[in-house]
């Protein structure tokens, strides 16, 4: 998620079914057929998200390993602690390979958004939102890329030494919190630096940092503290120049090194001499801790939401009319529709790349941004074709964990059998040039040209990988409203004016 307004999208509402002289037979097939689009759509669902507990849970046994290993470290030179470092990272990675397709459940109301599928009120702001408050986590370089975003950047924290109550889990706490300037002022007046702040760790009490990820989670200024991107930036460290000082987001080209998944040798320059540093080390440990058994239990609570026999898979999926049934199907329209354009093309496309701004990138420490826009669109096709094919482990770009493949009735066989077999043509043809779009970026980033060099001004042109991903989602989003329309829904599932960017010319300034 990115902190900025999303494309408004709205649980279906009651709606009317076609009319026009169906026989009682055809409106039983329509319904039968609706209903085995929802249950493969909820079967992906829980795949996914079980995939990614599962993989979060690994990457969970892989901290507590590097923690072992600074323990054990006589000093940063030390190779067991290296390979720990090293295979970390490489769990985060992994990590994001099925998350990443799992966000085309957002935008409905389902449990990543929503805990009673009414409100917005779900965990999905604790697990993926950015850009994250790096400097209220540990030591920044200010000056280039981080300077306005992290210095001028409105926070809605409390200063050091001062205390707010919120509430949490129900009960009022008073919290002593960081403020972003203070922690801009001072490299060490932020969660890791200052030691007076709290104990680091999950059990804590009032003013512990278990609390302030709680309170901190749904701001809306740079006070990000919690989730995938926390966890990114305490392993991999900011993307600096190779001396250390930061980009000036014309320099990128020279201070990156080629992406190569198997020796992790791109992104930020955190090394394991972090781990090991006296008091800051531990610190620094206790927080990868901590957020990283918040990610899961995070993630479990989704998945639990999907898991067969729960209360939001039961009534996603018993639906008793044709009515509800494309009631039903326009929340999964939604998904695709506003991850498509609203949030992948502008938020997490169009914002960075127009505007040259890595912060706005949303892997930026790891360089793994590349593999956001393809997780994200490969979720979309998921969704269309009812399959799964499981996630990547080796970080080659080719799924090999199969274990939870789907491989059911999606929404292209719902249209052929409902006769609207060009339609579902066209579709499958748009995502198709989509998936050529965003894989000519992976290619490029594995080449040496990850995204945050993708986006340099000089890069910011028409026919570039990212401009052309950029209008293919944008094609593909109006061809998902096109099929609500030939659907006879009559609920919008795509609201372009929505957007915070006009994604038919992706080199403008989105608002």
């Amino acid at each position: 998620m990115r902190l900025l307004p999303l494309v408004t999208c709205i649980t279906a509402a009651s709606i009317l079914s076609a009319c026009g002289g169906s026989s009682s037979s055809d409106s039983d097939s329509t319904l039968d057929n609706a209903r085995k689009v929802l249950n493969t759509n909820a079967e992906i669902a829980y795949a996914v998200y079980s995939d990614s507990v599962d993989t979060a849970k690994a990457l969970q046994t892989a901290i507590n390993e590097l923690a072992t290993a600074a323990a054990n470290a006589t000093d940063a030179s030390d190779t067991t602690l290296i390979a720990a470092h090293k295979a970390a990272k490489k769990a985060w990675l992994v990590a994001r390979e099925p998350y990443g397709q799992s966000e085309v459940y957002r935008f409905r109301n389902s449990p990543i958004d929503s805990t009673d599928y009414s409100s917005e009120d779900g965990p999905e702001g604790a697990i993926n939102a950015w850009p994250l408050g790096e400097a209220l986590i540990d030591y920044v370089e200010i000056g280039g890329d981080f300077d306005n975003g992290q210095i001028d950047a409105a926070t809605t924290l409390t200063s050091v030494g001062t205390s707010t109550t919120v509430t949490v889990d129900g009960v009022d706490r008073t919290l002593n919190v960081i403020d972003a300037a203070q922690a801009q002022s001072d490299k060490r007046n932020n969660i890791i630096g200052r030691l007076s702040v709290a104990q680091i760790e999950a059990d804590a009490d009032d003013d512990g940092i278990a609390d302030i990820l709680s309170a901190s989670e749904e701001g809306d200024g740079r006070d990000v503290i919690s989730g995938y991107h926390a966890i990114e930036f305490m392993l991999w460290g900011q993307d600096l120049n190779d001396d250390g000082d930061v980009t000036t987001g014309n320099d990128r080209d020279s201070a990156v090194k080629t992406h190569d998944a198997a020796n992790l040798a791109s992104g930020g320059l955190r090394g394991a001499f972090d781990f090991v540093e006296p008091t800051y080390g531990d610190r620094r440990l206790a927080f990868l801790k901590v957020v990283t058994a918040k990610l899961v239990a995070d993630l479990e609570s989704v998945q639990a939401g999907w898991a067969p026999g729960a209360s939001y898979r039961t009534a996603f999926t018993s639906v008793s009319n044709e009515a509800a049934a494309k009631g039903k199907i326009t929340e999964i329209l939604t998904g695709m529709a506003t991850l498509s354009q609203g949030e992948l093309a502008g938020e997490r496309m169009q914002i960075s790349f127009a505007d040259n701004s890595q912060e706005d990138e949303h892997s930026c420490f790891s360089d793994n941004t590349h593999r956001d826009i393809w997780l994200d669109a490969e979720g979309v096709s998921n969704s269309f074709y009812g399959q799964y094919a499981g996630y990547d482990s080796t970080l080659n770009g080719t799924d090999d964990v199969t274990t939870r493949a789907v491989n059911g009735y999606g929404l292209d066989d719902f249209l052929k059998d409902e006769g609207k077999s060009e339609l579902a043509n066209e579709l499958s043809a748009l995502l198709a040039t989509t998936e050529v779009a965003y894989k000519s970026i992976d290619t490029k980033a594995r080449a040496g040209e990850p995204v945050d060099v993708q986006i340099m001004e000089a890069n910011n042109n028409t026919g570039t990988p990212m401009a052309n991903t950029i209008l293919a989602l944008t094609a593909q989003a109006n061809k998902i409203a096109e099929v609500a329309t030939q659907l006879d829904i009559n609920d919008p599932v795509l609201d372009p004016d929505g957007t915070a960017c006009d994604t038919t010319n992706p080199t403008s300034s989105c608002d």
